[in-house]
């Protein structure tokens, strides 16, 4: 079977749209599957719907990658768009077009800075992983090319500089807060470092925008099965190496001026991006509701005897369980408008039950002390100060995580504590070393005697949490529960409390 690129694709007889030849417009650190399912795609779908006629030249921050086959493919691959819409199957197949090639900085850095010269660019976007946007003080301006990422843009962008050429827009989609900013904070630093003066300097703050993003996609990435990977190249009529996967969903929120919206093509492609003066509040939105409700119900889950999370949603009593958490105890301490959140948590219970995705809740359940703080603890301190009661169902994910981590302690390895599960099987723990010392030195303690240490335990939250009023008595209370009739009655008593 002949190997995707443009003669291929003809000969097909794809029906769809494709962008052989445009100018390159943009510059993108970073060649994975979530690039390429996510902005990608939307550059992609502005050049289809808003005419932006745009190519892009990819890179690969750490010098390895897909740089050879993206350029046997001619820059070619194909994105399936799978999952659940407003309660509709979705199974889309689209070949984007957007990438002209693909460089190694490694051996090709020399390329990169002529396209850092070309008229035409007009944005760099980055997804170099939260390691990516870190500062290197041994980089040096002689460096070909310097190791980190913001060393190389600060390189580039100094090229740019010296061919006298406009500023540009900086899109970083890195999962560290205030992504745009930090990066921005890091290349001036190196520009100081480097001594590439005031004028420069002041070219990289009044002429460039660099803007922190919130992107939101799961992105399941490449199809690892041989025989499902077969099958599509066999329907499709050409072979792909570059094959990707992403949820119907995605949503990109960018911090900056209202007139940037106009000049995005994304507005006018009808895409669901938006320019917003702070990114803040809508991250605040998806880590309450998405990973809030992810953490919330999955331990629970696991322990009812669930694997994946779409099992989770084709029960009643957990689905319910989720939805009066994000509905009665979430949203109304969102600072947001509260129809806006609503659309999304329905969004979320869509994607939760993709019928394309194994989402397993092991893997939910990594890291959940830390996890239960960030999406879970700030929503049930802020409702029971504005409504000066505790929130029942947020009440009792605390318990149901207190009971993941200590149902019938079995033995503590070196990186995991394995417990036994109702169902008789043993599962694996895994997070800090220091939370698994601390349950399995209390695997032989009474609950009251664990609940209480676990709350008053200040390394895990930040505070003491026995201080909260009622707390303590009504975790203790939910734990019984779950250990006594199993986790599905204990979330069930939650929903005949609100009843």
């Amino acid at each position: 079977m002949e190997r995707l690129n443009y003669e291929v694709l003809k000969k097909s007889g794809y029906q769809g749209y494709f962008l052989e030849e445009a100018p390159v417009k943009m510059l993108q650190f970073g060649e994975g599957n979530f690039l390429r399912a996510f902005v990608d795609y939307f550059f992609d779908v502005a050049n289809e719907k808003a005419g932006w006629h745009g190519k892009a030249i990819l890179t690969q921050p750490r010098g390895k990658g897909k740089d050879k086959v993206f350029n046997e493919q001619e820059g070619l691959y194909t994105l399936y768009i799978r999952g659940n819409e407003k309660g509709r199957k979705v199974d889309e197949r689209r070949v984007i077009s957007l990438v002209e090639k693909c460089y190694n900085p490694l051996e090709h850095f020399d390329k990169l800075l002529e396209v850092a010269c070309l008229d035409t660019l007009e944005y760099i976007t980055s997804n170099t992983t939260e390691a990516g946007i870190v500062y290197d003080p041994t980089a040096k301006l002689t460096d070909v090319p310097p190791a980190s990422f913001p060393a190389k843009l600060a390189k580039l962008l100094y090229a740019r500089f010296q061919a006298g050429k406009k500023g540009l827009i900086i899109l970083s989609c890195e999962l560290i807060d205030n992504n745009g900013r930090e990066l921005q904070r890091i290349v001036l630093q190196h520009a100081r470092d480097w001594q590439l003066g005031d004028d420069f300097i002041r070219w990289i703050e009044q002429d460039n925008l660099f803007c922190s993003t919130l992107v939101d996609r799961i992105v399941p990435g490449e199809i690892r099965d041989a025989e499902e990977l077969a099958s599509l190249n066999q329907v499709n009529g050409y072979e792909d190496r570059l094959m990707d996967v992403g949820e119907v969903f995605g949503v990109w929120y960018i911090e900056g001026p209202k007139e940037l919206e106009d000049k995005l093509p994304f507005k006018r492609a009808g895409l669901n991006v938006h320019v917003v003066p702070d990114i803040a509040p809508y991250k605040k939105r998806k880590v309450r509701i998405l990973n809030g409700a992810h953490t919330g119900f999955a331990l629970g889950g696991f322990l009812a005897g669930k694997d994946i999370v779409r099992d989770c949603m084709k029960d009643d009593v957990i689905r319910a369980f989720m939805n009066q958490m994000l509905y009665e105890e979430v949203i109304p301490i969102l600072p947001l408008d509260k129809q806006d959140c609503e659309i999304f948590a329905a969004s979320v219970a869509d994607r939760f039950n993709n019928p394309f995705m194994e989402h397993q809740l092991l893997s939910i359940a990594l890291n959940s002390t830390a996890k239960w703080k960030a999406r879970d603890m700030g929503s049930l301190l802020e409702y029971r100060q504005k409504f000066g009661k505790l929130p029942r169902s947020l009440v009792m994910t605390l318990a149901a995580y207190i009971a993941f981590y200590s149902t019938d302690i079995q033995e503590r390895q070196e990186k995991a504590l394995l417990c036994r599960r109702p169902q008789g099987d043993v599962y694996s723990v895994q997070d800090d070393g220091w939370v698994l010392d601390f349950y399995y030195e209390h695997r032989h303690s009474d609950d009251a005697e664990l609940v209480h240490d676990v709350l008053a335990y200040e390394k895990m939250w930040g505070c003491d949490l026995t201080q909260l009023p009622d707390l303590e008595k009504q975790v203790l209370e939910d734990l019984q529960l779950i250990r006594q009739q199993g986790t599905k009655k204990a979330f069930a008593s939650c929903l005949r409390a609100c009843a």
